[in-house]
C-alpha cells in the first residue's frame, strides 16, 4: 500500500509539472506575441527607433523568460526562433519594412506554434 501511495504521489507531481510547464509556455508565448505585434505596428508606421527598442526588449525577455524552454522543448525550434530574432533585429536596424514585417510574422508564428504543439490533446497524442 505504501508503494502505491508513493507511485501515485510521483504520478501526480509529474502531471502537475506538465500542466504548469504548458501554462508557463503559453503565457510567455502570448507576451512575446504581443510584443511582436507592437514591433510590427512600429515598423508599419516607420517608427524605427521605437521598433529597435522593442526588439531589444524582446531579445532580453527571450533570454530571460525562455531560458528554461530547452528543458521541455525541441532544441531545433528554439534555435529557429533565435535565428529569426537575429534576422529581425538586423532588418529593423536597417529600416527594411518588408523584410522586417515578413520575419516578424514568421517569428510570431513560430512562437505561437510551440504551445499548440506541446499541449496535451488527442491530436498531439495520436
Amino acid at each position: 500500500m505504501r508503494l502505491l501511495t508513493v507511485l501515485f504521489v510521483i504520478f501526480l507531481l509529474i502531471v502537475m509539472l506538465g500542466a504548469w510547464s504548458n501554462y508557463a509556455i503559453s503565457a510567455s508565448a502570448e507576451q512575446f506575441s504581443k510584443t511582436i505585434d507592437e514591433i510590427m505596428m512600429d515598423a508599419e508606421n516607420n517608427n524605427w527607433e521605437e521598433a529597435k527598442q522593442k526588439v531589444t526588449f524582446l531579445e532580453n525577455r527571450w533570454q530571460k523568460d525562455a531560458s528554461w524552454w530547452p528543458v521541455v522543448l525541441d532544441h531545433q525550434e528554439i534555435d529557429n526562433i533565435e535565428f529569426s530574432l537575429a534576422r529581425v533585429k538586423e532588418y529593423v536596424a536597417q529600416k527594411n519594412t518588408d523584410l522586417s514585417l515578413g520575419h516578424l510574422s514568421e517569428l510570431k508564428l513560430m512562437i505561437k506554434h510551440i504551445p499548440e504543439k506541446e499541449a496535451v490533446t488527442i491530436k498531439n497524442i495520436l
